[in-house]
């Protein structure tokens, strides 16, 4: 069997001239924080956001944050590395409680995890008992990943090669997210067997050969949007490297990711078809996937297959939902003239497309299909990055860009290699040009709403670092406003179309948050991490880009809104996961903006600490 790379390796990305691809150097591992600093300041992200900044119970005094948490009368104090004029500061050490004697002493990531829970509880007023668990749950994860960035475990396995090649590139920008979204609880909390998470961990490097079945072609269910779209499913399995694995007569290949067929084996109605011969089981084999940063979707060199998997990650349980198989194939085909007008539009930047899906539709005791196994075993295919990718330039996981530590070598700070200001300048307003208009036309032109968050954005790079190209993906969080799109939506089954919108409002400020709390404002942090004093500019160059977008496309009262400096939506990722609502019944806390033009003109003003106690009930999603 050829390892992943020899797989991998007619996939053409170029690797940038500067330093992008070799591995961490010392000075940059020796600066990441312990897994208890990380979840005591994830923690503190969160409740600064959506408690304490809310109610006005912050403030900075000599480079320390202190916050109380309003209904326990808790006092914590934080030393600070760098403030941010979002409210989004930098934290540094351990953090410190407020003691009866009014010293500080210092308290560990379980005890803020406490005081949190009872916060929680008395605001709220419900009880959630699953959190301190999920919390540990990110807190084991997060130690355990560490040990493979500084040297303790070779990522990889050692079976790859060295670490500046085009190929490993682009997947340890894929799999160098040890910490995850620093304004989610629990963003590293997961479900299923700790011993089997290694293997399929993108943190450890994991690449593996698929499962594979063989099922009576009546027992199949698939849809696919263009000619060929399945040929992704049909490719080697065990036994081959370069021919379609033979099948008897009347069968068609599934592909299952191997630990979802573990959890899945002993269902009874597979054990049946099992027994009865209307599905055999192939084995494990043929070339390696590797597992990107969602952990469920693998690439192989040609395509990405998003699979279900049973196991809880953050907020969600990670399955392919049946509505959600036809729905991508059902965008992909109603949004092909869209993203056809976008693309020619903006050249810059382009959707990647899930053009088929293919499941097990094994009767059930009612003679329709079993939903656990039609959804456990739908797996989705989305184009390759050489369908899409510019020549001669590297595609990299936006989140890895602009992680808070160089826990990669696709960091900001390595593509820019010690580079000053103004170059740190032009790159960010280069992106900027690429990013943000096909994001507000697909809005305002077509009703379409994107989800470019940090984890759905492939910055492409050219070989000097450069943004040149922007690749969004998956199509789980791309909706249609109903009003501009009610003849598509009739056509579909209701069970399809509802979960496929969002109205105006809920829609923009999905956009608003991906595209510039979750994206722009994470991205610009990491770039004013290298250059303190020009956070002002860089905010000035988002400003920029919106004002030169309404200039040249209109300015719909949405957009003339961020331009007055409008407070910026943020999802509550923690009171979501507390009251343990779905992602799309999440809600908003509001954060000052640093978008407004002040008054008298300038730069805008410096705005630390609080953020708005307006909430909604928009929905959010996965970041």
């Amino acid at each position: 069997m050829p390892s992943l790379t020899e797989s991998l390796g007619s996939t053409s990305l170029a690797v940038p001239r500067r330093t992008l691809g070799a591995a961490p150097d010392p000075a940059s591992q020796a600066r990441l924080p312990s897994a208890d600093e990380v979840v005591a300041h994830t923690l503190l992200n969160c409740l600064l956001r959506e408690v304490s900044a809310p109610e006005h119970q912050t403030a900075l005094t000599d480079r320390q944050l202190v916050l109380r948490l309003p209904r326990r009368g808790v006092l914590l104090r934080v030393a600070l590395r760098r403030t941010s004029m979002l409210g989004a500061h930098r934290f540094t050490g351990p953090v410190s409680e407020r003691t009866a004697d009014g010293g500080w002493s210092e308290i560990g990531w379980r005890r803020l995890a406490e005081h949190t829970q009872e916060e929680l509880s008395l605001r709220t007023g419900v009880r959630n008992e699953e959190f301190l668990e999920q919390i540990d749950s990110s807190h084991r994860s997060i130690a355990a990943s560490l040990p493979v960035r500084t040297g303790t475990h070779r990522v990889g396995r050692g079976t790859g090669p060295a670490a500046d090649t085009p190929v490993t590139a682009y997947l340890a920008s894929e799999q160098s997210l040890l910490f995850g979204h620093r304004f989610h609880p629990t963003p590293k909390a997961r479900t299923g067997d700790a011993d089997s998470w290694p293997a399929y961990a993108p943190e450890a490097g994991a690449a593996f050969p698929l499962r594979h079945l063989a099922v009576r072609e009546h027992l199949i269910a698939e849809e696919s949007a263009e000619p060929g779209a399945l040929a992704a499913l049909d490719r080697p399995g065990p036994g081959t490297d370069s021919a379609p694995v033979s099948l008897p007569e009347g069968y068609r290949l599934l592909p299952a990711h191997p630990w979802q067929y573990e959890m899945l084996r002993e269902h009874p109605t597979l054990r049946e078809a099992l027994a009865r011969g209307d599905v055999l089981d192939l084995g494990q084999g043929g070339r390696p996937f590797a597992a990107t940063a969602s952990v469920r979707t693998l690439y192989d060199g040609e395509s990405f297959l998003k699979f279900s998997l049973n196991i809880r990650i953050t907020n969600c349980l990670r399955k392919n939902a049946s509505y959600e198989l036809s729905g991508a194939v059902a965008l992909t085909r109603v949004l092909d003239p869209v993203l056809a007008d976008l693309a020619e539009r903006f050249p810059g930047s382009t959707v990647l497309r899930e053009p088929a899906y293919r499941s097990l539709a094994l009767p059930g005791p009612d003679g329709t299909p079993d939903r656990e196994l039609l959804e456990g075993f739908g797996v989705i295919v989305r184009e390759g990055l050489a369908h899409r990718l510019l020549p001669g330039t590297t595609p990299l996981l936006a989140a890895a860009v602009a992680d808070e530590y160089p826990t990669g070598p696709a960091h900001i700070s390595r593509l820019l290699d010690g580079a000053g200001p103004r170059a740190a300048l032009d790159w960010w307003a280069a992106y900027l040009r690429l990013l943000v208009p096909p994001v507000l036309a697909a809005y305002f032109d077509h009703g379409l709403v994107l989800e470019p968050h940090l984890q759905n954005v492939l910055i492409c790079v050219d070989g000097d670092g450069m943004p040149a190209q922007v690749l969004f993906r998956d199509l789980e969080g791309t909706k249609l406003v109903p009003e501009r799109h009610a003849g598509i939506l009739a056509s579909l089954p209701p069970e399809v179309a509802g979960p496929m919108t969002y109205d105006a409002q809920r829609g923009w400020d999905r956009v608003v948050y991906c595209l510039l709390v979750n994206h722009v404002a994470e991205l610009l942090a990491a770039l004013a991490d290298l250059h303190p004093r020009a956070e002002t500019a860089l905010w000035a160059e988002v400003r920029g880009a919106l004002r030169t977008y309404a200039d040249r496309y209109g300015c719909p009262p949405p957009l003339a809104a961020l331009l007055a400096g409008v407070p910026l939506p943020a999802k509550t990722n923690l009171l979501t996961r507390w009251e343990r609502k779905a992602d799309r019944e999440a809600g908003y806390v509001h954060l000052p903006s640093p978008l407004g033009e002040p008054l008298g003109g300038g730069a805008p003003p410096r705005t630390t600490t609080s953020t708005s106690t307006s909430t909604s009930t928009s929905s959010g999603g996965t970041r």
